[in-house]
């Protein structure tokens, strides 16, 4: 998140698309109620009517997967009537600069297409700069090839009536959510967007976010309590995996990870992003400190200048290799793995493509699964369809420590590291994760030096000391991610002051690129210093009146509580909106007050600098170079959708996503057989798979087994009454489920024609409870969003029909 849970209250209309906060995150939804009795607007657009639809102030119904039209729309309302904010889209925001001459779009397709290689030659979409490398700009807008115009030219198509027809949602709604979204482009006003799985499971997932990045920056809504876009994390630590790296394309603080062709540290540091623009910070320009450090803190002494600092240990990505998650099961099917640790996952039932995730798994010699209970994954071998006399795969299972039987922290939504402590031991032979990894580390150590092997170097020379009095200890963890001085600094080239070795660093401006600081990841620098465990504060002050609780825990970067603060004030730095003052210059004592600013520098009047530091230029991409599919949002149809031809061009579906081709990854559109859209998504009593909650007695009586709803409508149509047995059927497999026929679901009508909708939760498995349904993913296709690869879910085709008799499942016992 940009803001936070509670900065929700600020809001003056929240926007909830892509996400049923409700029923997902009922926790927050406090803080939209608190700002609706302020009289704030709570908007729902939705496929489906939910708990969060009830609540909302405006509801409207679109189809799966037509987001960017419905959001395109929204942009051309804002810029036909005048609704953006002038003043900060000309001074923190890329909408004056050029764009080269090279740029084009056309029929579906931005300039520098490659159709055999299905990607594009993104130099075509380059900024224009002039002798000093600055991005050209015209302040009056007028320029035809400024971001400005090309954005007016490029949504000019997304008229209401195009939109209506491609989403389904009735003209008067859409006018309706435009007009009282769109005015909150003053300063006195606010408007946040709460979006989660909703909006990232498609093939145009990045760009769904993009686009809703554009309509926040047009309306001056980034920087701003009771602004923002804001990310509902699925988990409640779900933020603190990817800040430390759990993704395979960083590491921890989200620096890239390293490829064959970076084959040098000088190689990784010159891809460092660069800026010759003087009012830009471009923080990234620090990158090479923050590598150094993440070394240091990696090999301790092994890493020394002359050495690279150990870059040659680190494993690297082929020059144009993915390792995503798809892309390690397709792997995985292909036989390429011999072994696999589950850690905390239940790929059998949450990946995409289930079916063909089981045969994968299959396919190992070797598999740890370390989960709180057992699940599909661990018990792969014998379930439905599997023979376990034909799978080779030997499966260890270790049982972990839940998380109220451990220390340590989390990371919620809104970067906020929050401690937790323990609050009883582990059952049996139960460990905390941390403790599981020090055994097995400590143990792969003493098997290569018992019998050797090949490159040992990073093995026997990492730096693993993470024990007092010969048990793990979390507090040297959380110190090591914050990182020390590791040598005597007798005048720091920050602020001048000495430092001895040995201390904490007090954060990230204080890393060094010699080797005399390390840190395990940077934007967690300052969370734990020589003043102590900054995660387990508790002080309830908020001298702002906002919410921002800055003796709350800590948030990442720095305690910073919203993201690009200086956004919210004006050339001289007075806020923009007093009534909500995030932050304000005090010219006497040349200083900041309020929130965490982004960097120290003075007002923008008095030589200071852009508010967006950690982008390039220093200020918010409208026009975006960078993402795989498009410097601009533009609507594609879902890989399998109801609708032969996009109504927006002749380009159906996003033109360089990736296509998985073999047995098991069969696509339809526009097929017979799979006449309904169909979607995922999760209920309140259940959590992800199901592998804590479908062993909990009172939870699994209030959502016992799999549903599948749809409208009446559709029932009639297939003679189906509510709490039959049904079979809900893909191009990849098929599942069992309870009819649940609901008004909460309406059919669409999309260029002419009806669209029908269905909806399952993807929250059980085939191991428990019994007769409780299997995976909605073993429905789902094997297709991802070219940025993330993360799969398509959300929106793909399928048939929905009566059974007689439910199908017994094939369970063979080991």
């Amino acid at each position: 998140m940009t803001n936070h849970y509670i900065d929700f209250r600020n809001a003056d209309v929240i926007l909830n698309m892509g996400s049923n906060v409700a029923e997902n995150h009922p926790v927050s939804f406090k803080w939209i109620q608190a700002a609706r009795e302020k009289g704030s607007i709570l908007i729902h657009v939705d496929p489906r009517f939910t708990r969060t639809s009830a609540k909302a102030d405006i509801f409207v119904r679109l189809r799966s997967g037509t987001d960017i039209a419905f959001l395109g729309g929204m942009i051309k309302y804002i810029l036909d009537n005048d609704l953006y904010d002038e003043f900060y889209l000309k001074n923190y925001t890329n909408a004056s600069y050029i764009v080269n001459p090279k740029y084009g779009f056309d029929d579906g397709l931005f300039s520098g297409y490659n159709p055999s290689k299905r990607s594009y030659d993104q130099a075509n979409w380059a900024l224009e700069k002039d002798e000093k490398g600055i991005p050209k700009q015209d302040m009056s807008l007028q320029n035809e090839r400024c971001v400005f115009q090309l954005l007016k030219k490029h949504y000019s198509r997304y008229t209401l009536e195009k939109v209506t027809a491609i989403t389904g949602t009735p003209q008067e709604d859409l006018e309706k959510v435009y007009k009282v979204y769109g005015s909150t482009g003053k300063p006195d006003k606010a408007g946040t967007e709460l979006y989660a799985m909703g909006w990232t499971q498609h093939t145009v997932g990045v760009q769904n976010i993009r686009a809703m990045s554009i309509i926040q920056s047009l309306l001056g809504n980034m920087g701003i309590a009771g602004g923002g876009i804001n990310a509902l994390r699925g988990e409640s630590n779900v933020q603190g995996s990817t800040d430390q790296g759990l993704l395979f394309h960083i590491v921890p603080g989200y620096l890239p990870t390293p490829r064959a062709q970076w084959a040098t540290l000088e190689d990784y540091n010159k891809t460092t992003p660069a800026s010759k623009d003087p009012r830009s910070v471009n923080w990234w320009k620090n990158r090479p400190k923050y590598v150094a450090s993440l070394l240091k803190s990696f090999y301790g002494d092994n890493a020394v200048k002359d050495n690279d600092f150990c870059y040659s240990w680190l494993p690297k990505l082929e020059p144009t290799q993915d390792a995503s998650w798809l892309n390690l099961f397709d792997e995985m099917f292909k036989g390429t793995f011999t072994g696999f640790f589950a850690w905390g996952m239940n790929p059998a039932c949450s990946s995409a493509n289930a079916g063909k995730v089981r045969q994968a798994l299959g396919k190992l010699d070797w598999m740890v699964n370390v989960n709180v209970f057992d699940n599909e994954t661990g018990e792969f071998w014998k379930g439905p369809d599997m023979d376990p006399k034909k799978i080779k795969t030997e499966v260890f299972q270790l049982p972990c420590a839940a998380f109220l039987e451990k220390e340590g922290s989390i990371s919620n939504s809104g970067r906020w590291m929050q401690w937790r402590w323990k609050a009883t031991n582990p059952p049996g032979d139960a460990m905390p994760d941390g403790e599981i990894m020090n055994e097995l580390f400590k143990k792969v150590q003493a098997l290569y030096k018992k019998e050797k092997g090949p490159f040992t170097d990073p093995i026997f020379n990492l730096k693993w000391d993470y024990e007092t009095d010969g048990k793990f200890d979390i507090h040297k963890v959380a110190k090591e991610i914050n990182g020390y001085f590791l040598e005597d600094v007798p005048e720091h080239p920050f602020d001048k002051k000495a430092y001895k070795k040995g201390t904490l660093v007090p954060s990230f401006v204080f890393l060094l690129d010699d080797g005399r600081t390390s840190c395990g990841n940077w934007i967690y620098s300052a969370s734990y210093t020589e003043a102590g465990n900054m995660a387990a504060r508790r002080k309830k002050d908020d001298p702002t009146g906002l919410g921002l609780y800055p003796q709350w825990s800590w948030a990442w970067p720095v305690n910073r509580r919203i993201i690009y603060n200086r956004a919210s004030v004006d050339l001289e730095g007075k806020p923009r909106n007093p009534n909500r003052t995030l932050l304000k210059w005090d010219a006497e004592n040349k200083k900041w007050l309020g929130d965490i600013p982004d960097g120290p520098a003075p007002p923008m009047s008095t030589n200071g600098v852009y508010p967006f530091i950690m982008k390039p230029d220093g200020v918010a991409s409208i026009f975006g170079p960078g993402l795989k599919d498009g410097p601009f949002p533009e609507h594609y149809e879902p890989l399998e959708c109801p609708i032969e031809k996009n109504i927006m061009s002749n380009q159906r579906i996003n033109p360089v996503i990736k296509i998985f081709e073999g047995g098991l990854d069969s696509f339809a559109t526009c097929d017979p057989r799979y006449p309904f859209v169909c979607t995922t998504y999760r209920v309140t009593e259940h959590w992800q798979t199901g592998v804590l909650t479908r062993w909990l007695p009172w939870l699994v009586e209030a959502e016992p087994q799999m549903f599948c709803e749809m409208s009446q409508e559709l029932a009639k149509l297939r003679g189906i009454e509510n709490g039959d047995k049904v079979l809900v059927e893909t191009a990849r497999g098929k599942v069992a489920a309870i009819a649940i026929v609901t008004l909460r679901l309406k059919p669409f009508v999309v260029a002419g024609q009806t669209v029908h909708l269905i909806g399952l939760p993807y929250h059980f498995g085939w191991l428990h409870p019994k007769d409780g349904g299997d995976s909605a993913n073993l429905l789902t296709p094997t297709i991802g969003d070219p940025n993330t690869m993360i799969p398509e879910s959300k929106a793909f085709m399928a048939n929905v029909t009566k059974l007689t008799k439910q199908p017994a499942q094939k369970v063979k016992k080991a």
